[in-house]
């Protein structure tokens, strides 16, 4: 039998280098352990990456091309492009568990010790060495670049207390502390932020990719160390923080472009499955619709003059927003001692915190506000969405039989009507309901759909006819008031009689 082919419960009970030995064990780099493993996940047509929506042809192909390659890798992107994710699950294609000489600082591997401490642990005791098995999840190491790290986090430091408490002189190599990349030794390693590391720090990283060693106070020791480095990072453009230095990225084997979602359906995947939805929200109906717009609203913030195109509108746009739409439509559920309702279009006002806290403003952004760049990205979803639903009412204005007639003629008498964030699920209805052709709209353009679907499109269809200006729609404080376009702007103050008079 292969060591590789004895069953977990058999191979937790080895306990000496003998008995791992007596197995027929051998050493495997990290990056070997990593390129075996996946080549068995194709094979298999398993699916590694499982959870990551939209890189299927694009970015998972390049990261399986350069794992098969043992290359070292760069994620390079924007934020909320899943980076961080990717490194993550690379940790399942790792062995379950490896074997490691017990109480090693290194994860040293029994038939390839590094440190000193599993040398003369292995010279003592031979074949009765004890070794202990590291499981896959403890082979991962992250570290988010900071301008304060130093290379005793990184790389480690002589220890002045462990001299001392040892009786070592400064010249014995067991007073050093190691730091964390020496730590991960035997494991995946991942710098997030790789531009924000000072250059300094960057350049101690060229001898660990190239040669697979390290220099500590001028030691002379050499740890060949074994690690799979990953690294995560924005444009360079991005940020005046900093770069990668040219030397270490040609260090790099692998760069890799990651991107944002191509398609609504993509980014509303992405979104249900990250989005916490409590318990008590469950008896909150939520459209199609209401989750295309969440997604709608991030893609026309990734193409809005007023939101920096450099720093990106990260996934976590769309997940914020749409738990705080569910929060809107619970918030009044609750008010109205209600059992269950349905998402609103006025719920998403509920929704311009979690917008305006993501996106990073230009400067006529900041003129405007965050607040009221949310509203307008608001209003485009609705805009450009509509016209998934409705005909073009630029178009159907020169039509003789405009289909939106009925209902823009009834606001024309001097109709309004005012949509309140708290109103009670009946009171919502009978509002829409007033509104003559407003139903029958819906019913000729959008067929078949349930109770809680209609209402949602009435309501939809007013905030997009007030969109292509054929309705006048303004702000309350608790609400929203549509009327018509025309009426509203040429209502006039009246003049008191003596002003008349003169």
């Amino acid at each position: 039998m292969k060591y590789t082919d004895i069953p977990k419960e058999a191979l937790l009970k080895i306990k000496t280098l003998g008995e791992l030995k007596a197995v027929g064990y051998q050493p495997k780099s990290i990056k070997q352990e990593l390129r075996d493993n996946l080549i068995e996940s194709l094979k298999n047509k398993e699916n590694v990456f499982a959870g990551i929506h939209g890189y299927e042809d694009t970015v998972i192909p390049d990261l399986e091309r350069a794992i098969l390659s043992m290359h070292n890798i760069n994620l390079l992107g924007l934020r909320g492009q899943a980076k961080t994710r990717l490194a993550r699950l690379m940790i399942y294609l790792l062995d379950e568990y490896i074997p490691v000489v017990k109480g090693s600082e290194l994860n040293d591997d029994p038939l390839q010790p590094l440190s000193r401490y599993a040398k003369d642990l292995i010279a003592e005791h031979g074949d009765d060495t004890p070794i202990a098995w590291m499981h896959q999840e403890e082979r991962y190491t992250e570290k988010l670049a900071t301008p304060d790290v130093t290379i005793a986090d990184l790389i480690g430091d002589a220890d002045p207390i462990k001299a001392a408490t040892l009786k070592l002189p400064y010249s014995d190599e067991r007073v050093i502390h190691y730091g964390l990349i020496p730590r991960s030794h035997r494991c995946l390693f991942v710098i997030n932020e790789l531009p924000d590391l000072q250059a300094r720090i960057q350049v101690a990283l060229f001898n660990i990719l190239q040669e697979g060693d390290i220099q500590i106070r001028g030691f002379k020791i050499r740890l060949l160390l074994d690690i799979q480095f990953v690294f995560t990072a924005n444009p360079e453009d991005y940020t005046n923080r900093g770069s990668i230095v040219t030397p270490l990225k040609d260090r790099i084997d692998s760069q890799i472009l990651t991107h944002y979602p191509k398609d609504i359906q993509i980014g509303k995947k992405i979104t249900q499955q990250e989005a916490y939805i409590k318990p008590q929200q469950e008896n909150i109906y939520s459209p199609d619709l209401a989750k295309d717009l969440i997604e709608q609203i991030a893609v026309e913030a990734r193409k809005s003059e007023f939101v920096d195109a450099k720093s990106g509108v990260s996934a976590r746009l769309t997940i914020s927003a749409y738990e705080n739409l569910l929060s809107a439509a619970e918030r009044r559920m609750l008010i109205n001692a209600e059992s269950k309702t349905s998402i609103r279009v006025g719920d998403f006002w509920g929704v311009v915190p979690s917008i305006a806290g993501k996106v990073e403003l230009v400067y006529e952004g900041e003129q405007e506000g965050a607040a009221i760049v949310a509203q307008n990205l608001l209003g485009k979803a609705i805009r450009t969405l509509f016209l998934s639903y409705f005909p073009d009412p630029e178009k159907e204005k020169k039509k003789p039989a405009n289909i939106y007639k009925k209902v823009t003629d009834w606001f024309g008498d001097g109709e309004q009507v005012d949509m309140m964030n708290e109103a009670s699920n009946q009171e919502y209805k009978n509002i829409l309901y007033t509104i003559p052709g407003l139903s029958e709209l819906v019913k000729a353009k959008v067929p078949n759909l349930s109770e809680n679907d209609q209402v949602f499109m009435m309501e939809f269809a007013l905030h997009g006819l007030a969109e292509y200006s054929m309705l006048s729609k303004k702000f309350l404080e608790r609400g929203l008031q549509f009327k018509d376009l025309l009426g509203g702007m040429f209502t006039m103050p009246k003049f008191d009689e003596e002003e008349d008079d003169e």
